[in-house]
């Protein structure tokens, strides 16, 4: 008689299953609980694919396209069946994984030629094909030599160089059809889970187009995103001109001094960015009265404003800091979310009418008095903070609703210089594997909590779901109103902060539900050799997260 193992389900169900039973035939039976396909599970909160077995007593959480460790896997399932599909139709061509743009992702076809529409259809067609056909995804665990030789035989220079570096005795590989891979994460069973997407010709390259996690039925609407692709395309220069794409690259700095050069070239492409964006704001400074500086979390926000003042002081333009955090509106009056809780990132958290008002009567050159919110209390003070400006003074105002024109309804718009910061990492892992922006924010972050805000990486990581609702209504519809965009990633960092933030991402246990979170982006941090800190100017972006900035007020 075979040996049973219980297992509970996430509405507290136990079931009795044969030991070694697979994930796929539990599946089965919980499929009836959920709207969209099931793609992978959480055991004991940990992330399985679908293949797995269970030989011990589980608690299993199902994960479905509505969640969003069950679109990532879809994501990259679908992304292994367009790298397939295009070895099959362009035998020595690749595909290369750029990054992410208009709710899809960004790739490049190489195959000796310009792409063409043609090129596109024919790919979209293959990928169809391979998903009628509803072929296995095989995960097979082989030693991490073996690998090796399997890509070296393949002409995968990208894949050997991260597997000679990673410090695993085994690595899995995925299979599709006569396709094999390395990927980052797991994948679905099968292609015939992957029903709703869309190749979009967008020279140079293609948009892969995904469904989001709220209606995964369907494609959301596709926006342009030209700013942002710029700006993208500029960080790929940027690694160009440092001989660094992947992360095996930077891997090789770190182990000479050749990493100090990497640091020193990092930071003045950034300062040069800055000064160029000063020259331009100061170009306009006869119109310019207001410059707002916008973005998402631990995009460096706080250290591009002061750094932007101090090269508009260069130009011979004294700007004034205003600070929109003092014109929250009362504790007791701030909204509320869906789930009942302080909305503190709406932008009705903001006293609109005050601070346009203050705006109003700064910009007519009266003497105003700011309020500061006491965040202890909750209520707005005055403490007799009075400032009065020159009309050649514009004001420099940094906040999350920047962008967003009901923000400075008193000011006419050609006042106005809207500037969009966020971390657009220039890096990837390899050809196939891209780095998320989110991931380095949300790294960014964990490290400075825990540094400045007395948050462990557990309260971050429950937070990071509410940050991430909150703009994606408050932040990224209004990205492309921007005048100017500044990439604050440094492609050295993620090498800077590993050592901050696995120690903190080591505390989550196992218990807590965001344990799968903390696993991820630990097993994220493996692939980089730590740099060292040394080197860094304490003007630097990365000063906000790790300490010692010049700007710190404490």
């Amino acid at each position: 008689m075979s040996e049973k193992i219980n297992v509970t389900f996430s509405n507290g169900r136990v079931t009795g299953y044969d030991k070694g039973v697979s994930l796929v035939a539990v599946s089965r039976d919980a499929a009836h609980r959920y709207t969209t396909p099931v793609v992978a599970a959480k055991v004991n909160n940990a992330i399985r694919d679908l293949q797995s077995v269970l030989d011990q007593d589980s608690v299993v959480d199902f994960l479905d396209l509505r969640t969003d460790e069950g679109m990532k896997v879809y994501q990259r399932s679908l992304t292994f069946v367009m790298i397939a599909a295009a070895q099959e139709l362009f035998p020595g061509g690749e595909v290369t994984v750029e990054h992410s743009l208009s709710k899809g992702l960004y790739c490049e076809l190489h195959h000796g030629r310009e792409v063409t529409p043609e090129d596109i259809a024919r790919l979209d067609r293959q990928m169809r094909q391979i998903i009628m056909e509803d072929r296995q995804i095989i995960r097979q665990t082989l030693p991490r030599a073996e690998a090796i030789e399997l890509f070296k035989a393949a002409g995968q220079k990208e894949k050997v160089s991260l597997l000679e570096q990673i410090d695993r005795e085994m690595v899995s590989i995925y299979y599709c059809g006569e396709v094999y891979d390395y990927f980052y994460g797991t994948m679905t069973p099968s292609t015939a889970y992957l029903k709703v997407f869309e190749l979009k010709y967008y020279p140079p390259g293609i948009i892969l187009r995904l469904p989001e996690k709220e209606n995964p039925d369907l494609l959301p609407k596709f926006t342009e995103n030209p700013k942002l692709f710029k700006v993208f395309q500029e960080g790929a220069q940027w690694g160009n001109i440092l001989k660094c794409g992947y992360v095996p690259n930077l891997n090789e700095y770190s182990k000479t001094d050749e990493i100090k050069n990497i640091v020193r070239v990092a930071e003045a492409l950034h300062e040069k960015k800055v000064a160029q964006i000063a020259d331009f704001v100061s170009s306009h400074r006869n119109e310019v009265r207001v410059i707002l500086v916008a973005g998402p979390s631990s995009s460096g926000k706080t250290t591009f404003a002061q750094r932007l003042n101090i090269q508009l002081r260069v130009n011979g333009v004294w700007p004034v800091p205003v600070s929109l955090d003092d014109y929250f509106v009362d504790r007791c009056h701030t909204p509320l979310d869906e789930h009942g809780d302080y909305d503190f990132e709406a932008i009705e958290a903001i006293d609109l009418d005050l601070f346009n008002a203050h705006l109003a009567r700064i910009l007519a050159g009266e003497e105003v008095e700011l309020p500061t919110f006491n965040f202890k209390t909750g209520e707005r003070e005055y403490r007799g903070h009075r400032i009065k400006v020159d009309k050649g003074q514009p004001l420099i105002i940094e906040g999350i609703h920047g962008l967003n024109e009901r923000l400075t309804t008193s000011v006419p718009r050609h006042c106005k210089i809207k500037i969009y910061v966020s971390a657009l990492t220039q890096l990837s892992i390899d050809n196939h594997n891209r780095i998320p922006t989110t991931d380095t924010r949300l790294i960014r972050r964990i490290v400075r909590d825990s540094q400045f805000r007395s948050h462990d990486a557990l309260m971050t990581l429950k937070m990071w779901p509410s940050v991430r609702r909150g703009e994606e209504r408050n932040i990224f519809p209004f990205q492309e109103e921007a005048d100017l965009m500044f990439n604050s990633a440094l492609i050295y960092e993620l090498a800077v902060l590993k050592k901050y933030a696995e120690p903190l991402l080591g505390k989550v246990t196992q218990a807590n539900p965001e344990y799968s979170e903390a696993r991820r982006l630990l097993n994220f941090l493996e692939y980089f050799r730590p740099v060292e800190d040394d080197e860094i100017p304490n003007n630097s972006i990365l000063r906000e997260f790790i300490g010692k900035s010049c700007f710190d007020k404490n």
